[in-house]
């Protein structure tokens, strides 16, 4: 039986506030799968929406925790995920809403994390599990493909801004697979990427609260060099904000935008010795 065969038998209607869109075509999902690298490993889905994505990767993980914001497709995943029951776990909770404390409960040691993530909570859930004290080995999100550039944007382009620093301390991402919006149910009016941010530990040693608060500032206001973006900052006199600047090695008038991750760590380091 179909996706959509189900989805009416079962009475189903699309929550736009949701932002579901389902994926059904078995090549995109097991592309995805073997992209999230998840083979005998624990893995947190946010977003189960019609279960196939969770199916794809019970057939690889070692176990499924997948969190679904909407309880009216309880129905629809009893049939869709029918048979994998022993390996995929459904829990009606807005994982936004979850502690850390029962999150790692249910995770129980390492884990990944995949997700088909719509706009509104894709930044806020990347940074969450990218900053929390049990952070994943890898995320692989679904996002759309305009966000996807941003994540993996370099220095000085136009897509290129606070969340693009703030995930490069934490891992580095990369577009996987484009995927467009004729691939999904509903179509929605965009295309779509898959990205994966594999961790690393470059950073472990820094300062990493300074150097975000470093690249909030260079971001705050694009239009402003970064030495007027860190006097509003800081509240530093022009002559501080400059000082660092030149003891770092940059031009006094340079952008934000300009600056790679790199750049904003030994801002932060060279910003505790003036």
């Amino acid at each position: 039986m179909s996706l959509a065969e189900i989805l009416a038998e079962c009475g189903f209607s699309f929550e736009k506030r949701f932002g579901q869109n389902f994926i059904t075509d078995a090549n995109l999902l097991d592309s995805i799968v073997q992209s999230a690298d998840i083979e005998g490993k624990t893995v947190l889905e946010i977003g189960a929406g019609a279960g196939t994505l969770t199916r794809a990767l019970a057939k690889r993980a070692k176990r499924v925790i997948s969190y679904e914001i909407d309880k009216n497709l309880a129905p629809v995943l009893q049939r869709t995920l029918a048979g994998a029951e022993d390996k995929a776990e459904v829990v009606f909770c807005d994982i936004m809403k979850e502690s850390d404390e029962e999150l790692d409960r249910r995770l129980g040691g390492e884990y990944c994390l995949v997700a088909n993530l719509p706009y509104y909570i894709t930044t806020p859930v990347i940074m969450r599990f990218l900053e929390r004290v049990h952070k994943p080995q890898s995320l692989t999100v679904m996002v759309q493909k305009e966000v996807g550039e941003r994540l993996v944007a370099a220095p000085g382009s136009a897509e290129y801004g606070a969340v693009t620093a703030a995930v490069a301390l934490e891992g580095k991402a990369e577009i996987t697979r484009i995927v467009p919006r004729t691939m999904f149910t509903p179509r929605p009016n965009v295309d779509s990427c898959v990205v994966k941010i594999t961790r690393h530990d470059k950073y472990a040693a820094v300062d990493k609260p300074l150097v975000k608060k470093f690249i909030r500032a260079a971001f705050a206001m694009r239009r402003k060099t970064l030495a007027n973006n860190l006097c509003s900052a800081f509240a530093w006199q022009r002559e501080r904000a400059e000082e660092l600047l030149q003891a770092c090695g940059f031009d006094v008038r340079v952008r934000g935008e300009r600056l790679s991750v790199d750049d904003f760590v030994k801002m932060a380091e060279m910003s505790k010795r003036l």
